[in-house]
C-alpha cells in the first residue's frame, strides 16, 4: 500500500500541474515537521513539555521580524511559506490552494503560479516584517509560517481576471468569484482591529497588495513574475548541470564476466574459432591442439564460436553467414 501512494505521489509530482506540487510540498513539510516533534517527544518524554530541541528546529526554517533571525537565516523567507504547523492551518490553506490555484492556472498559465506564490509569501513576510518593526505590535520575538500570503495573491489575481468565474459553495450555492475575494479582503481589514493572529493578517494583506499589483501590471503588459520563474529556471538548469557527468568523464566500459574466479579473457581460448580462421588467414598452432583440450575449455570455445556468430547476424544479417556457420548455428540450436 504504501508503495502504491509513493508511486502516485511521485508521479502527480512529475507530471502534474504546478498546485498539485506546491501541495505535495506542504504536505511533506507539514509530516517532516510533525514527525520530528514526535520523536523529540518520545526522547524526551511525552508528559513533558515540548522540548527547546524543536522549536530551534521549528525556527531554523520559520520567518521572524527579528533583524538577526532574518539575516543569519535568508533561507526563511522562502522556506516560512511552506510551513505549517497545525493540521487545520494545512486543510484549509491547501483546500484554497486547490480552488482558486486551479482557476488562476487555467487563466494565466501554470509557469506563473509558483513564481507569484513566491511572491505572494515574500509581500506577506514583507508587510508582517516592516509592522512588528515600525509598529508596537508586541512583546519579544515572533514567528510567521504559512501559505496565506501567497494564496491571497492568487486568489485575488485570478478575481481580478475573472470576476465573474462561478463557484458552487455548500449550502450557499453558485457564488461569483469577485464576492468572494471582496469578502475574504473585508475579513483581512476587520482582522487588523484584534490581537490574537495580528501578524498573519498583515501577511494576508501583503498577499492581497501582491496580487493586485501583479494584475495592474500584467494588463499593462508588464509580468512580474517573469524575473522569479528565470530565477527559478536558472536554478533548475543549474542542479541538472551539477548532476549531470563531465564532458571530459569516460564513459566506463564493459565489465569483465567471471567463470570460477577467473575472467572471460583469462578461460578463452587462444585459437580461433575455425570459421574466423578461415576468413582472417592461417590457423594457429592453439588450433591442432583442440582436441587435447579439457571438456571445460571446448565448452568455452563452442559458446564463444556461438556469440560470434550472433555478433555477426546482428551486424550483417543472418544471409552474410558462410554455409559452415549456419551449419554450426543449426547444430547449437537443436543441442540439448
Amino acid at each position: 500500500m504504501l508503495q502504491s501512494i509513493w508511486d502516485d505521489v511521485r508521479r502527480e509530482f512529475s507530471f502534474g500541474n504546478m498546485i498539485n506540487r506546491i501541495i505535495i510540498v506542504n504536505v511533506a513539510v507539514f509530516l517532516a515537521v510533525n514527525i520530528v516533534h514526535v520523536v523529540l517527544k518520545l526522547i524526551y518524554g511525552v508528559a513533558n513539555p515540548t522540548p527547546p530541541a524543536y522549536y530551534q528546529f521549528f525556527h531554523f526554517i520559520a520567518g521572524s521580524h527579528d533583524w538577526f533571525h532574518t539575516l543569519t537565516r535568508p533561507w526563511t523567507l522562502i522556506t516560512h511559506m511552506f510551513v505549517h504547523e497545525g493540521f487545520f492551518h494545512l486543510l484549509w490553506n491547501m483546500l484554497y490552494l486547490f480552488w482558486f490555484g486551479r482557476i488562476f492556472g487555467d487563466l494565466l498559465g501554470d509557469r506563473r503560479v509558483l513564481p507569484l506564490y513566491i511572491l505572494g509569501g515574500l509581500a506577506g513576510f514583507l508587510a508582517y516584517f516592516l509592522a512588528y518593526n515600525l509598529t508596537e505590535l508586541g512583546d519579544g520575538i515572533s514567528y510567521i509560517v504559512g501559505a496565506s500570503g501567497s494564496i491571497f495573491a492568487i486568489l485575488v489575481a485570478a478575481g481580478v481576471f475573472a470576476p465573474d468565474y462561478t463557484i458552487r459553495l455548500f449550502l450557499l450555492g453558485s457564488i461569483r468569484l469577485k464576492y468572494i475575494v471582496f469578502f475574504a479582503i473585508m475579513v483581512q481589514v476587520i482582522g487588523l482591529g484584534q490581537m490574537p493572529n495580528i501578524g498573519g493578517t498583515f501577511d494576508h494583506i501583503g498577499g492581497i497588495i501582491m496580487g493586485f499589483l501583479f494584475a495592474f501590471y500584467l494588463k499593462r503588459g508588464t509580468d512580474l513574475t517573469v524575473p522569479v520563474g528565470n530565477a527559478i529556471t536558472w536554478i533548475q538548469d543549474t542542479w541538472h548541470n551539477l548532476m549531470k557527468p563531465s564532458k571530459d568523464h569516460k564513459k566506463a566500459g564493459p565489465r569483465a564476466a567471471y567463470r570460477s574466479g577467473k575472467s572471460v579473457k583469462e578461460t578463452t581460448p587462444k585459437s580461433r574459432p575455425s570459421f574466423m580462421r578461415k576468413a582472417g588467414g592461417t590457423a594457429s598452432k592453439g588450433s591442432q591442439e583442440s582436441d587435447s583440450k579439457s571438456p571445460t575449455e571446448q565448452r568455452l570455445s563452442h559458446q564463444e564460436e556461438l556469440d560470434a556468430i550472433l555478433d555477426k547476424i546482428k551486424e550483417r544479417g543472418y544471409n552474410s553467414l558462410t554455409k559452415e556457420e549456419k551449419d554450426f548455428l543449426f547444430r547449437a540450436s537443436n543441442k540439448k
